[in-house]
């Protein structure tokens, strides 16, 4: 079973930790404490050619999806997504020259503007869209599904939008302009992008809204896209939303005296019938004036897929300069599944684990592997897709991914028999170093062997040196020699309760960690925030730990929700403790002399079914909270409330 929610992992699998000096396991399968080991499975390069005509693409998406089709539509039951947890926060590899992430200052724009902190991203000089946004002089959020706009040295709301559910979910922020990103479900009519039709289905699209905040906020124009949005990076003036996108066909199901035959019969017919439009993503752009134009996103000449692979649905990479023009995105697209967006400042990422493709694409017992597009972001423009390449295994994250000095680490677990309800599943874990030759992704070197009998629960790459937790009963945490890309190992392992389902480098060979901490037998008992002494590989220690029982934190599926303010020592992250009166807060320490001190939890007032405060940021010698109720400002050494702003 496949889980994106970190903070639930330890009551599933029952855990303490564990960090191994382990070498390449053999290719022989062998017994370690009851758990078989899963052979080593090579990565295998992935070809992608292009479509000459719409017939040839139309024929190619008709036999890929035709083997799946069942009475319930594709694989039985539709096409399967799953939530989008993202994550965040790694080792900086192209960095522009002023920026740091995590919460890390970065030099200002604007001499007025104070020193602020930036959204805890994974990459350095590649912004990933989140709830909120400052420019160090405003505080840009969308918490609660509407654009709000305040100024920081007024400490006041001085701007206010609506835009239409589900398209405000996360915003890029870039001098007066703001681009807001997300998605939604909607009934899609044959060929349009439309609320209702005469075959009107469910089905996911994606809107980007560019905004004006030079003063009241307001919509210069909207793009809307068939498909699941998936994640977007931006680059100094330059954003790439991903979007994926499946057929989008009124499927029959066995319902009101239909029976499963029929049903069948019906949706294959509808399979070998359906017009290209039905498998092409469409786009709709509405401008300021409310003029709007519509078509296919894509060109069938500019759609590839891969060799004798085919898969049901695409992948779509949309390109915006920012600021500037909204118009269509100039889309470069892929046949593939994926769900995994990881960026650098030349190379975007997208990883296809398979999980979305309809239930009967791997045979019960077949293991898994992931499928990794690499695009090239160096050139203004849309990007080239340039290299594929397939890896054993699932990914936990973005943070699975890391590109370093030319080549890309992939940590990924695996099973020798999933989807068997015989038995439990052997697993173990493993980091494989992959490199371009021409357009393929090629394996140059494995570890393996990481973990058996448990999952992955966070990784986090900084530069030659890789960490991974796995947990089942104890969290082992591996420290990584990644500085020979084809000889890489395991060195160092050390074996504590619980598990971070987070880890952020803290400078001075220190790692920080946020998960949960667990019994002896697994049983997951409260947030731990957790500091490691990782200067020595081959010995890393716990040495600090803040353990708040009963309560979980956002972090643990979201990184984004994580700052560190090294300047102050702060370490600060919303949790959710339910026995309190108030159960969503904001838990502020400080770190020093290698140790946690707690300087108090902050709270906004709310519904009790309300999240509580989702995002902190520092600003000059403020710290901002802020949640769907409203913006807190508060002294950055106490933490007393200085103000608060309401959203009414």
């Amino acid at each position: 079973m496949r889980r994106r929610s970190w903070g639930a992992r330890a009551a599933l699998f029952g855990g303490a930790a564990l960090v191994v000096a382990v070498s390449a396991a053999s290719a022989v399968p062998v017994e370690e404490e009851g758990w078989r080991v899963v052979p080593p499975i090579e990565a295998v390069p992935v070809d992608l050619v292009a479509f000459d005509t719409c017939d040839s693409a139309l024929a190619g998406l008709r036999s890929a999806l035709s083997p799946h089709v069942g009475a319930y539509g594709p694989g039985g039951h539709g096409f399967r997504t799953k939530a989008d947890g993202r994550v965040a926060a790694a080792e900086p590899a192209e960095a522009q020259a002023d920026a740091r992430v995590g919460g890390v200052p970065r030099a200002v724009e604007e001499r007025a503007a104070p020193e602020h902190s930036t959204t805890n991203a994974h990459e350095a000089g590649v912004d990933e869209p989140d709830l909120v946004k400052t420019d160090g002089k405003r505080v840009v959020t969308v918490a609660d599904g509407r654009l709000r706009v305040l100024d920081v040295a007024g400490r006041k709301l001085t701007g206010t939008l609506d835009v239409p559910a589900g398209h405000a979910s996360q915003l890029l922020l870039h001098g007066d302009r703001a681009l807001l990103v997300g998605g939604g479900v909607r009934g899609v009519a044959g060929e349009r992008i439309a609320v209702d039709g005469p075959y009107a289905s469910h089905s996911e699209d994606s809107s980007v809204t560019l905004v004006d905040l030079s003063g009241e906020p307001r919509v210069l124009g909207t793009l809307t896209v068939s498909g699941r949005y998936l994640d977007a990076r931006q680059v100094g003036d330059v954003v790439r939303v991903v979007v994926h996108s499946g057929p989008r066909l009124p499927w029959v199901y066995p319902v009101d005296g239909r029976g499963e035959a029929e049903s069948l019969i019906a949706n294959r017919e509808l399979v070998a019938t359906a017009p290209i439009d039905s498998w092409l993503p469409r786009y709709e752009l509405t401008d300021a004036d409310g003029s709007r134009s519509e078509g296919r996103l894509v060109a069938c000449d500019r759609v590839s897929h891969p060799v004798g692979d085919p898969a049901t649905s695409m992948l779509s990479v949309l390109t915006f300069d920012f600021p500037g023009e909204l118009g269509a995105g100039d889309a470069v697209t892929i046949m593939a599944d994926g769900d995994t967006v990881y960026g650098t400042g030349t190379s975007l990422y997208v990883a296809d684990d398979h999980h979305l493709r309809p239930t009967t694409r791997f045979a019960p017992g077949t293991p898994a592997t992931t499928a990794i597009h690499r695009f090239d972001v160096s050139r203004p423009g849309p990007p080239r897709h340039v290299a594929s390449g397939q890896v054993a295994g699932t990914l936990l994250n973005q943070y699975s991914l890391s590109e370093h000095d030319g080549h890309l680490r992939v940590a990924t677990t695996s099973e020798d028999a999933p989807g068997v309800p015989e038995r439990a599943p052997a697993t173990q874990s493993a980091v494989t170093v992959l490199r371009q030759d021409g357009a393929k992704l090629v394996q140059v070197g494995k570890v393996d062997g990481l973990g058996v009998g448990e999952r992955i629960h966070s990784v986090r790459f900084a530069g030659p040196v890789g960490y991974v937790v796995t947990f089942r009963q104890v969290d082992p945490l591996y420290t990584l020699d990644l500085s020979d890309p084809a000889r890489p190992r395991a060195v160092g392992e050390l074996k504590i309760t619980g598990y971070s389902a987070y880890l952020h480098p803290a400078g001075d060979g220190r790692l920080i960690g946020v998960g949960q901490e667990a019994t002896g037998q697994g049983r997951a008992t409260g947030t731990q925030v957790s500091l490691f002494d990782v200067s020595n590989p081959a010995a890393p220690a716990k040495v600090a730990g803040h353990h708040l029982p009963g309560a979980y934190s956002e972090v643990e599926f979201d990184p984004h929700a994580f700052l560190y303010w090294p300047a102050h020592g702060l370490v600060v992250l919303p949790v959710t403790d339910p026995a309190a009166p108030v159960p969503g807060g904001l838990l502020v320490l400080r770190l020093g002399d290698g140790a946690f001190t707690a300087l108090g939890t902050i709270r906004h007032d709310g519904p009790a079914y309300d999240p509580g405060i989702r995002r902190a940021l520092v600003i000059g010698d403020e710290l901002w909270t802020v949640s769907a109720t409203g913006v807190g400002v508060h002294r950055i050494d106490g933490p007393a409330e200085l103000a608060w702003v309401p959203f009414t």
